[in-house]
């Protein structure tokens, strides 16, 4: 074999977004050095910072197979659980033929006159909470509101979620 290593697919990504990343820091000095920015030198500038933001925070993941910045290793706890459930050999017995449920027209339009009986604001965190799984620190960082304001806004939407489908029966 002649004392070559394989790399992993993973070990492969890292380098590659390590030389993505030393790529877009070069970038970012050249633009840092004229004294007198342009607005569009401002903007790039933005944009590639984040950008090299992201590619850290990717190496960060796939190097340590979770989530960075994630505190009490829920991640790996709930990864376990999910992957026990999803594990079909423990349940030999069982029959399971899963099939995501279809709604139908009537139940798209209750929902949609359900979320539109909520303010901007609770329809906003409601849907980061409940359809991406966001907690509310998280809807509160991108949102730029307190996690208590968060979860005020969700508590009301979900409160008038009964008296908008009980409105709909009537």
């Amino acid at each position: 074999m002649g004392g070559r290593t394989v790399q992993t697919w993973v070990e492969e990504r890292i380098k590659e977004y390590n030389e993505g990343r030393r790529m877009l820091e070069k970038y970012r000095a050249s633009l840092l050095e004229p004294k007198h920015q342009t607005d569009k030198q401002r903007e790039e500038l933005t944009i590639i910072n984040g950008m090299i933001s992201d590619l850290q925070y990717s190496v960060e993941w796939m190097r340590s197979g979770r989530r960075p910045g994630g505190r009490r290793g829920v991640d790996a706890k709930d990864a376990y659980k999910r992957s026990v459930l999803l594990n079909m050999d423990l349940f030999p017995s069982l029959d399971l033929d899963y099939k995501e449920p279809e709604l139908t027209d009537e139940q798209k339009k209750a929902i949609v006159r359900v979320l539109l009986r909520m303010t901007e604001r609770e329809r906003e965190c409601f849907l980061l909470h409940m359809a991406h799984g966001m907690s509310f620190a998280q809807i509160g960082k991108e949102l730029s509101l307190s996690r208590g304001t968060v979860q005020h806004h969700i508590m009301r939407a979900k409160a008038k979620i009964p008296a908008a489908l009980q409105h709909q029966a009537i």
